[in-house]
C-alpha cells in the first residue's frame, strides 16, 4: 500500500521505498544495492518483448532517481509525490505551515503517509518523575540497594502509542485530500488556509484503541531497583535516566529522580560527615581517666581514651570514624560527648569514701576554692545589729 495519500498515490502509483523494497531510513548504499538487483532482473535486454518487465524497469529507475538524490528524497519524504511536482511549492503545505499542524498529524504521517514525515520538534518527550525513598543512618553509612514500585505512563502495547485500533488506518480528509490545508483561488490570488473539516490534521479518525481509549498511553506499575552509594544524606537526588514516563512514539522517555530521606538514629546524630554521640561516664572515670569501648555504625567498637580530669559535656574526637564522604575513600570524625553521671544510690562503703573525700577537700582547699569562700564570708560575715553595712568586695 502507498505510503503517501496524495493525487499520484490514489491514482495507483506505488511508494518508491516499496518499489525498491527498502526501509524508509535506508542508507544510500542500501538503495544502490537494491536498485542494481532489480534493474538487472527487469532490464529490457534480459526480458525482450516483456512489457510488464519493461514497466517494472521504468518504475524501479524512477524510484531510484528520486531516492538517490538527497533533495528530491527529502521533498518526497515530507510531501509525498506532490513534492516532486514542478510546482510543488505552490501545491503542497510549506515548512512554515507544517509547524502549526497538530503534532499527532506528523506522528501518524510516519506510519500512514498522511502528508510526509514528522518533524522531531513536534515529538513530546516523556515527563520526569520523582519518588522519595527513606533509609536509616546505617544504610546511608554502608550504602544499599533499594527496590521500590512506581506507577507511570507507558505506551499502549495494543496500539503502540498511536491511540488507534490495531490494523486501522485513518481515512484522508476528503476536503483537503490529506494535506491539512486548502487553497482558495480568487483571480490571480491564491489563499492557503487550514482545512476546517479536519482541523489541519489531514485525516479523519472514526475509531480509537479500546485499551487506551485513544490516549496512546496507559498507567502501568513497575518495580525498579536503585543503588544507593555510601555517604548520602537527606535531600540527595539519584538520577535514573530514561525511567520516567513514556513520550510520543519515537520521542525520548522522561527521567526518574529518587530523593533520599535519612531517618534519625537513636544513638548517633549526624553533623555533615561527622557523627556525634553522648556517652555516660562515672565521676571516677572522669577524674582518674579511663579507656572505654565506643560502638560505631559499622557494627564494631573502637577504643576511646578519656583523659584525667575530663569535664562533663566535654567533646572528644575520634578521627576517621564518622560518615563516609560521598564518592570518596575518606570519612568524617566521631565526636564523643562524655556525660559525667552522679550516682543516685550509694552503698555504705561508697558513702564512707565520699565523706572522707569531702573532708579532705575541706582541709585542702585549692586557691580558687579558698578565694570563693573568703568572698562568701565577706558578704555574710557582718553583724546586722552593729550597724555596719555589708560592702561587696572589689574584684
Amino acid at each position: 500500500m502507498s505510503a503517501h495519500y496524495d493525487t499520484a498515490a490514489m491514482a495507483g502509483k506505488r511508494d518508491y521505498y516499496e518499489v525498491l523494497g527498502v526501509r524508509r531510513n535506508a542508507t544510500e548504499e542500501e538503495i544502490k544495492r537494491a536498485y542494481r538487483e532489480l534493474a538487472k532482473r527487469y532490464h529490457p535486454d534480459r526480458n525482450p518483448g516483456d512489457e510488464e518487465a519493461a514497466e517494472k524497469f521504468k518504475e524501479v529507475t524512477e524510484a531510484y532517481e528520486v531516492l538517490i538524490d538527497p533533495e528530491k528524497r527529502a521533498r518526497y519524504d515530507r510531501y509525498g509525490f506532490a513534492g516532486l511536482d514542478s510546482n510543488w511549492e505552490g501545491t503542497a503545505p510549506s515548512p512554515a505551515a507544517r509547524e502549526v499542524i497538530d503534532p499527532i498529524f506528523d506522528l501518524l504521517s510516519d506510519f500512514f503517509g498522511l502528508g510526509g514525515r514528522r518533524s522531531r520538534r513536534s515529538l513530546r518527550p516523556g515527563r520526569d518523575l520523582e519518588v522519595v525513598l527513606e533509609l536509616d543512618l546505617r544504610e546511608a553509612f554502608t550504602g544499599t540497594t533499594r527496590t521500590f514500585e512506581l506507577e507511570r505512563l507507558e505506551l499502549c502495547g495494543e496500539c503502540g502509542g498511536l491511540g488507534l485500533p490495531r490494523g486501522y488506518r485513518p481515512e484522508p480528509c476528503p476536503r483537503c485530500g490529506g494535506n491539512g490545508e486548502i487553497y482558495l483561488h480568487q483571480g490571480i490570488i491564491t489563499l492557503r488556509t487550514t482545512c476546517r473539516a479536519c482541523q489541519g490534521q489531514g485525516y479523519r479518525v472514526t475509531q480509537v484503541c479500546p485499551r487506551c481509549r485513544g490516549q496512546g498511553k496507559v498507567s502501568v506499575r513497575r518495580t525498579l531497583e536503585v543503588r544507593i552509594p555510601p555517604g548520602v544524606d537527606t535531600g540527595h537526588r539519584l538520577h535514573l535516566p530514561g525511567e520516567g514516563e513514556a513520550g510520543d512514539p519515537g520521542a525520548p522517555r522522561g527521567d526518574l529522580f529518587c530523593v533520599l530521606r535519612v531517618r534519625e538514629h537513636p544513638f548517633f546524630r549526624r553533623q555533615g560527615n561527622d557523627l556525634l554521640c553522648q556517652v555516660p561516664i562515672s565521676f571516677t572515670q572522669a577524674a582518674l581517666g579511663a579507656e572505654i569501648d565506643i560502638p560505631t555504625l559499622d557494627g564494631k567498637t573502637t577504643k576511646l581514651t578519656i583523659p584525667r580530669g575530663s569535664q562533663s559535656h566535654e567533646v572528644l574526637r575520634l578521627p576517621g570514624q564518622g560518615m563516609p564522604k560521598l564518592r570518596s575513600q575518606e570519612r568524617g570524625d566521631l565526636l564523643v560527648q562524655v556525660i559525667v553521671e552522679v550516682p543516685r544510690k550509694l552503698s555504705r562503703r561508697q558513702e564512707e569514701l565520699l565523706r572522707e573525700l569531702a573532708e579532705l577537700e575541706q582541709r585542702n582547699v585549692t586557691p580558687q576554692r579558698r578565694s570563693f569562700l573568703d568572698m562568701l564570708k565577706s558578704w555574710l560575715g557582718s553583724d546586722p545589729s552593729s550597724g555596719q553595712t555589708n560592702q561587696a568586695p572589689e574584684t
